[in-house]
């Protein structure tokens, strides 16, 4: 498995890129699967169904399975965040993980910068980014740092498989 970063302030289009380059990779023969990091209060549930009413019972952990997915709710209550490597280590078996947001991770990363959302880059401030895609370019105008246009989804593709990084093993 390997792993590759997509990244960039709210607002970007970080998963409008995402819904395209998913496509594009998997049409390459390759199985992806996503882990997104939201800073709002997420809820996948909903009141009023059993699994909502055990969740808040106060169940740790609700699998919930139905005829077309099955998903594993774990209740924080508090405790902080788990760690990215303790979520990639929860994730079957594929070959490429792409993940949304984990700004500060140390993995590499292409930002979704557009000008008119008028906000900075999080390059060079923010750690492995190696490309930014966006519908303005140049943009960094620099050589550390590969710029894509926003709407090559088949380059991008071809950048990110060349820049994944194999996951580290956990100790």
């Amino acid at each position: 498995m390997k792993i590759f970063g997509i990244a960039g302030h709210s607002g970007m289009g970080k998963t409008t890129l995402l819904e395209r380059l998913v496509p594009e990779i998997a049409s390459r023969g390759l199985v992806v699967s996503l882990i997104k990091h939201s800073h709002k209060n997420i809820d996948i549930d909903r009141p009023g169904k059993d699994s909502y009413r055990l969740r808040e019972s106060g169940c740790k952990e609700v699998l919930l399975l139905g005829n077309n997915r099955w998903a594993l709710m774990h209740e924080l209550r508090g405790a902080p965040e788990p760690s990215l490597d303790y979520l990639l280590d929860r994730m079957q078996h594929c070959d490429l993980v792409l993940i949304e947001g984990f700004k500060e991770g140390d993995f590499p990363k292409l930002e979704v910068w557009r000008a008119s959302e008028g906000k900075p880059t999080l390059w060079p401030h923010w750690p492995g980014i190696v490309a930014i895609a966006s519908d303005a370019t140049p943009v960094a105008q620099a050589r550390d740092v590969t710029e894509l246009g926003l709407s090559d989804i088949a380059a991008i593709g071809t950048f990110v498989l060349s820049q994944a990084v194999p996951i580290p093993k956990m100790v």
